[in-house]
């Protein structure tokens, strides 16, 4: 599903996020990133999102090497990856339903499709009646529930999220991982980036630990 092979990345000519990770995510796996406040864990969500193309390296992904897709290639790459922010960026002028449908759209999916997708994805992430809501008017924790149900809404076999529940409480916090593990039991590989060691004892599933850039544990 998702292989990488002596993966570099450098910023500038001395900040060094990656460093030589060689790692493999099988299809249907559950998989945390962890490590501490630049270990790289943000900068792998974005290569293997092809927001970023490695220094040196390759990244196949569902046996596609990104490293040589065009950029007229990347969006059709990207539909088949959800993202889910930290920062939720959301719109704030769109409503709900207007937040999970752009996706869809973008897609170029029919009206028909997108209201009975969007209505589905908002229903199991408990928002249907909430979709004419501005985002300004929901929690912090309705308002990543929002992202979780965009970042599905066009049935991805991967969903990435980078540090999904990093303004959210405990319980919150609960609540997204458990979404997060509906989705996975549905066939989504799952991929998630998170500092919160509480999170990656509760969640048990399977651990790769960063520091410097570097695979410390959990790697090929």
């Amino acid at each position: 599903m998702i292989q990488l092979f002596h993966v570099y990345k450098t910023y500038g000519r001395h900040r060094v996020a990656l460093e030589d990770i060689t790692l493999r995510i099988e299809k249907g796996e559950f998989v945390l990133f962890t490590g501490p406040s630049g270990a790289g864990k943000t900068t792998l969500l974005k290569l293997l999102f092809a927001l970023e193309r490695p220094d040196s390296g390759q990244i196949l992904i569902q046996n596609r090497n990104v490293g040589r897709l065009k950029e007229s290639e990347l969006p059709y790459l990207r539909r088949t990856i959800g993202f889910i922010f930290q920062d939720f960026k959301l719109l704030q002028k769109k409503t709900v339903f207007d937040n999970v449908a752009a996706a869809m759209q973008i897609a170029g999916a029919s009206p028909a499709e997108i209201r009975r997708r969007v209505s589905e994805v908002l229903g199991s992430v408990g928002l249907e009646h909430k979709k004419e809501t501005l985002p300004s008017m929901l929690s912090a924790g309705e308002q990543q529930r929002v992202c979780v149900a965009r970042s599905i809404v066009n049935h991805p076999t991967i969903l990435l999220a980078d540090e999904p529940t990093g303004n959210l409480d405990a319980d919150l916090t609960a609540d997204i991982f458990d979404l997060l593990k509906n989705i996975n039991a549905k066939g989504t590989t799952v991929v998630v980036a998170t500092h919160d060691r509480e999170v990656v004892s509760r969640v048990q599933r399977r651990v790769v630990a960063l520091k410097h850039g570097k695979v410390m544990d959990g790697g090929a």
